[in-house]
């Protein structure tokens, strides 16, 4: 195969109502891009990736020079061509390598009638677990959908368990006090005996606070805490002083920083992101030496529409060491943009796609339609929050949200 056309379309596609974080807010919505690598037999692979909204799009098209031609078999090849890290210095390609990468595969997938994961070893399970992923929300223009007290969170929490079958829950904090976040997450643990739980404030937290919060939750059911404090040396600080392993998706995203890691350990648990590492295949290279060197793993989520879910399946499928439960935000969107809609969870989990490529199919209409709502409504800052509009964090912070 060669590699003919590239495109790239920005959607925007409606949640369940606006995501808090430690940062700002999703304002209701996600905007991702969606990447079609198109090769000389007609087939069309299919990527990925989040937030930019035109810059995103011209910076996929801006790739053409590079990979028309390419043979979309010749994955190593294209990490070099796009993503060669002294070269990355000037202009960082990781998430735009995802894309592609996703594309790549999926062209691989459909060209040999196989799965993504048939090319990547082979399968270890059919199923990829997931926690519900719970975060604290505004209200929606019609006074829905809000999240702020303990009792709105566990009702939401239940509905989620009795639709879908969770049984690990997480808390994304990092929002309001730190005190009252220890509270709510008290009461989320307790009214689900049985059930493992884990919190993360985004790294929003000083190093004393992170371990006074993790003190203050080490007798429950903690799968890990993740990303309490900023920082490889205050994480290590951290993990000193708590006997609940650490998890991070923001400190460990690329194989120095794993290195480093392994020679001075700060972290238990890597979440592999297949955007944030570049690829289904450096996370994949990333497990292997997180099993070499008896470090837990789990796959994140950075916020995805159905072809990145469909990565993160992938990825799930082939990781022996996947000890934890992955995460994902899709249960908090309205709709999908893959043929046949969303895909279901059943008792907690979500089957591993066995179509060739990654396993899905745009819905064009989906992809119309969403994209004229991108064209309507814009982007919005993820690093800002719109009941807050002249606020930013410090890290630590120390202005939070008040949950009165």
């Amino acid at each position: 195969m060669k590699i003919v056309d590239i495109r790239a379309t920005t959607v925007t596609v409606p949640l369940e109502a606006p995501l808090r974080h430690s940062n700002g807010a999703h304002w209701g919505r996600f905007v991702r891009t969606v990447v079609e690598v198109e090769a000389d037999n007609g087939l069309i692979g299919l990527g990925e990736m989040g937030g930019g909204g035109q810059s995103a799009e011209a910076a996929v098209t801006g790739l053409k020079p590079y990979l028309l031609g390419h043979d979309p078999a010749r994955t190593e090849a294209l990490r070099w061509m796009l993503a060669n890290p002294t070269a990355s210095l000037y202009n960082n390609r990781t998430q735009l390598l995802a894309a592609i990468e996703f594309a790549c595969l999926d062209l691989q997938g459909r060209e040999l009638g196989v799965p993504v994961h048939e090319l990547l070893g082979g399968r270890v399970r059919d199923r990829v677990p997931f926690a519900s992923y719970l975060f604290f929300r505004h209200p929606n223009d019609d006074g829905t959908g809000e999240i702020r007290t303990a009792e709105q969170l566990v009702a939401h929490a239940r509905e989620l368990v009795d639709e879908h079958g969770f049984s690990v829950h997480k808390l994304k904090g990092g929002v309001f006090p730190p005190d009252y976040e220890r509270e709510v997450f008290r009461a989320l643990a307790e009214a689900f005996p049985g059930h493992r739980v884990r919190f993360d404030p985004n790294g929003a937290f000083s190093v004393e606070e992170a371990i006074r919060f993790a003190r203050g939750i080490d007798d429950l059911d903690n799968d890990y805490l993740e990303d309490p404090t900023w920082g490889l040396n205050g994480m290590r600080r951290v993990r000193e002083n708590t006997p609940i392993p650490l998890a991070t998706n923001t400190v460990v995203v690329n194989f120095e920083q794993l290195a480093a890691n392994v020679r001075d350990p700060a972290v238990d648990v890597i979440l592999l992101d297949t955007t944030f590492w570049g690829g289904i295949r450096p996370c994949i290279k990333a497990a292997g030496v997180c099993e070499t060197f008896q470090l837990g793993v789990a796959v994140h989520s950075s916020g995805e529409l159905g072809i990145q879910l469909a990565t993160m399946l992938q990825l799930g499928a082939v990781v022996p060491n996947l000890s934890f439960a992955a995460d994902a935000h899709y249960h908090h969107l309205r709709d999908d943009i893959i043929a046949g809609g969303k895909l279901p969870y059943v008792d907690g989990a979500i089957a591993v796609p066995d179509a060739p490529g990654l396993g899905v199919e745009l819905d064009r209409d989906k992809l119309a339609e969403y994209a004229e709502l991108f064209r309507e409504l814009g982007p919005y800052p993820y690093d800002r929050d719109p009941a807050r509009p002249d606020w930013y964090p410090l890290l630590p912070n120390t202005d939070w949200a008040d949950p009165s």
